[in-house]
Formats: C-alpha cells, sequence, structure tokens
C-alpha cells in the first residue's frame, strides 16, 4: 500500500493544529491509508510551532518543519514536498476549509493510475464581494496569460512521486505551485469540493498581500506585461501618425493653429507611457536580479520526527 505524504503549511494557526492534526489522522486512519502528516511552520508569531510538537510527540506519524522566518505559503509547500517520503503528495490548508474526506477520493484515484489529481472549487464559501471579485479577475488573467485554465484553481491536490520529483527540480526562485503542478503534465483528473467555512481564526489574506501575490505570480509565469510596453509604442506610433498627418494638412491649407494645449497633452500621454514601460521593465529586471543571487527559497531551523 502506498504511502501518503499529507504536507499543511501553517502560519499563526496555533488554534487549528490540534483538531486539524487529529481529523486528518483519524481520518487516514479509518480508512486503512498509510500516512504521514507534515506541518511546516512558516516563520509563525503565535504558538503554532508548540502545538506541532505537541502533535509530534502524539503521532510518530506527524512532522514538523520549522522555518527560520517567515518565507511564504509557496516556500512551505516546496519544502513539504522536498521532505515527503511518500508515494504521493497532497497539499492541504491547515484551517480544513479544504475538506479533509476528499482525501480518500484522491488517494483512491491515485491507486487507478491518475498521477495529479486536482481539487477544483465548485463554491467559494464565505468570501467578500470584493475578494471574489480579484480573485476571477485574477485567474482570468493568468488563465489567458498562460494558456491553463486556472478558474477556481486552488492548492488543493494530490501529486504521484513522479510528479513531485520534477517539480522540486524546478530552480525558479518565484514558484507558483497551482499553477506549476498543472503546467507539468502527467495524467490527471479534477475532482469538485465546496469550500468549508474557517471555524476558527482568521485568513491571513489582505487586499494589499493579495495584490502582490497576483502580481508576482502573473510576472513569473509569463511575459506578456513586458508586450505591453510594445503594445503602447505602436499605439502611441498611430496616433502620431494620425497627429502628424493633421497638422500638415492644416499647414498647407493655412489654418494652422497654435498647438500648446496639445503639446501638453502630449508630453503628459508620452511621460505616463514611458514611465508605465520602465516600472513594468524594472519589476522584470528585479525578478531577474532575485533569481541569479541564488539565495535558497527557504531555511529550516527545526525538524521534528523525521524519518
Amino acid at each position: 500500500m502506498g504511502l501518503l505524504s499529507v504536507i499543511i503549511p501553517a502560519y499563526n494557526e496555533e488554534k487549528n493544529i490540534d483538531r486539524t492534526s487529529k481529523k486528518i489522522s483519524d481520518l487516514l486512519v479509518k480508512n486503512n491509508i498509510n500516512y504521514e502528516i507534515l506541518f511546516i511552520n512558516d516563520g509563525s508569531k503565535d504558538e503554532t510551532w508548540v502545538e506541532i510538537l505537541k502533535a509530534c510527540d502524539r503521532d510518530e506519524n506527524i512532522q514538523g518543519i520549522n522555518f527560520s522566518r517567515n518565507f511564504g505559503k509557496e516556500s512551505a509547500i516546496f519544502a513539504g514536498l522536498e521532505s515527503s517520503r511518500g508515494d504521493c503528495c497532497a497539499v492541504i490548508d491547515c484551517d480544513l476549509q479544504h475538506p479533509p474526506e476528499k482525501l480518500v477520493e484522491m488517494y483512491s484515484l491515485w491507486k487507478q493510475g491518475y498521477e495529479v489529481v486536482e481539487g477544483v472549487k465548485k463554491s467559494r464559501g464565505k468570501e467578500g464581494n470584493l475578494y471574489k471579485g480579484f480573485s476571477k479577475l485574477f485567474y482570468k488573467i493568468i488563465s489567458s496569460l498562460s494558456g491553463i485554465d486556472m478558474h477556481n484553481a486552488s492548492d488543493y491536490k494530490l501529486l504521484d512521486r513522479k510528479a513531485v520529483n520534477v517539480l522540486i527540480n524546478i530552480k525558479e526562485k518565484h514558484l507558483f505551485f497551482r499553477a506549476l503542478s498543472s503546467w507539468i503534465g502527467f495524467k490527471s483528473i479534477q475532482i469538485y469540493y465546496d469550500v468549508n467555512d474557517r471555524e476558527i481564526g482568521e485568513t491571513k489574506w489582505t487586499p494589499i498581500k493579495l495584490i502582490k501575490y497576483a502580481i508576482s505570480n502573473i510576472t513569473s509565469f509569463s511575459t506578456a506585461p513586458m508586450q505591453v510596453v510594445t503594445i503602447f509604442g505602436v499605439l502611441f506610433l498611430i496616433f502620431s501618425i494620425g497627429l502628424g498627418i493633421q497638422s500638415l494638412y492644416y499647414n498647407f491649407i493655412g489654418k494652422a493653429k497654435e498647438g500648446f494645449t496639445t503639446v501638453i497633452m502630449l508630453l503628459l500621454i508620452i511621460g505616463s507611457i514611458i514611465m508605465i514601460s520602465l516600472g513594468i521593465i524594472g519589476y522584470y529586471i528585479s525578478k531577474i536580479y532575485e533569481e541569479i543571487k541564488g539565495r535558497p527559497n527557504y531555511i529550516i531551523s527545526n525538524i521534528v520526527n523525521k524519518k
């Protein structure tokens, strides 16, 4: 029977560690699934690591990985993948908004030969209209740019060891798990789930964090924003040609007028386009800089119950 590694990133989730570990372990024991659970403490500021240590003492199948500081959810996911021993690996949120019961269905599909089992949100649970609208726009943009259908995508997935090995050997610094797990291919299937309401604690995603997350992942997965610079240039060239022809025409027929307002408008338009273009180019240059520095995506300070 294949070993299932359940990877759970945790950031300020002290109140969820105990119930999440017990619920998942009881579920997997009940269904005779050989398992290990990996909690990755992503530099939490509360007692999350203390609670993980308690869970490790209670169950030898639970492993705790402690980051030296906060590195982000993507880094936590990949740390779990790299530390896992399972023949297949599942990623699930610590707050149990991803229904754990679906792990059994995912595992069953994996035994049938599927190598990537993707959890797709059938409903998004209790989310504000602003959050829903922003998420919809983000996934629409990244789906069109990447050519991968990301609508209602999530990090809730199960991957075969072959797929995991491919992912952990990708050397990029800015990793986008939910897109890369689809991009790598392999025999895939989707299952649908309803997002559970968060019973304890609050979401860690603020509007500012969501915007930064969206910009980082769009630019990491596509160079399309760079083409905006070219589009601006072409549009302004067409506009300039039209304006030039108009100016010459009025000059030839003797109706040319002083164009102070036009000059000011042109300067403002040109200046705005140049600044936007430089900003986009500068952002990509900063990405290149971060890649060539070669710093690790995360630093582990402690590991408990490592097999």
